[in-house]
């Protein structure tokens, strides 16, 4: 299941900023968790808007039914979206005959959006900022929906971070249909205390939530996992994340892993292999 970089962040929004932006308790002798996470979450969104800027190396893990799939792409921006040129499926090279045709295609995305009418680029480009656009409302729009305490000190992957819980406030009402899932879920966030990024989130669902007029619903189970690292001078950006998921849809029941993992993160290039100046990813923000 390939998700493109607004879609992954949308994820994060639903099951993991539910840590940010909220109420804070504070206990005598403790740092102000309420200026830990207000400085998080301002970091945090600066670092997620270079993420266009950057092209990296992705791998998609999924597992249903007891079987395990994967494929491995560069996921490039093109000219102000994404695209995912695959580089090995199941941990192995593509045959000579796939390789070929996957360049084929490569080749055939920048040609096409060479070759666009100036209305459909501005449509491609903003159905891609949509997504971020998503993102970033609804971290502005979850303040009231949890509690936080500091419940201690610890050291992550080499960095001193502080250690984040968050619980679901009775009072919280949903404003909209994204936010619905913030009612049933709780988590705990660690940062690091030199920098105030995050190095890990993790978030469950503990209680059934709808969307959609019924259609589906996340059962308890479901599961969030993200854990990021320094990329490049001042810039965090994920290096994993994983979701476990227990849902029913339209009555069928849904129960899967989706597991991603990225490094190699570098300039965003053209075809010629030239850092690309697109201005408009700055604008998906």
């Amino acid at each position: 299941m390939m998700m493109n970089p607004g879609q992954r962040y949308g994820w994060f929004t639903t099951g993991i900023l539910l840590l940010l932006t909220s109420s804070f308790t504070r206990s005598a002798g403790q740092p102000d968790v309420q200026k830990i996470v207000q400085l998080s979450a301002a970091a945090i969104q600066s670092d997620w808007q270079q993420e266009p800027y950057l092209d990296d190396v992705e791998r998609d893990e999924d597992t249903k039914g007891g079987k395990t799939t994967s494929e491995t792409y560069d996921a490039m921006m093109i000219d102000g979206s994404p695209y995912n040129h695959i580089i090995a499926r199941n941990d192995m090279p593509l045959s000579s005959e796939e390789e070929a045709r996957q360049k084929e295609q490569l080749q055939e995305v920048y040609t096409k959006r060479a070759n666009e009418s100036p209305q459909e680029r501005a449509d491609r480009i903003a159905k891609y900022q949509k997504e971020w656009k998503r993102v970033f409302v609804l971290l502005r729009n979850l303040k009231g929906a949890f509690d936080f305490q500091l419940t201690g000190e610890e050291t992550v992957d080499g960095h001193n971070v502080y250690v984040i819980r968050a619980t679901p406030r009775p009072d919280y009402q949903p404003d909209s249909r994204e936010t619905k899932i913030l009612a049933g879920m709780q988590g705990t966030l660690w940062i690091d205390k030199d920098t105030y990024r995050w190095v890990k989130v993790e978030a469950e669902v503990i209680k059934p939530v709808w969307f959609g007029w019924f259609v589906a619903k996340v059962d308890p189970g479901t599961q969030f996992l993200l854990e990021q690292t320094p990329v490049r001078a001042g810039i965090w950006l994920p290096r994993h994340f994983r979701m476990h998921v227990d849902a029913s849809v339209l009555w069928h029941h849904k129960d899967y892993t989706h597991d991603e993992t990225y490094k190699d993160y570098r300039p965003t290039s053209g075809p010629s292999g030239e850092p690309q100046t697109t201005t408009n990813k700055a604008n998906s923000h």
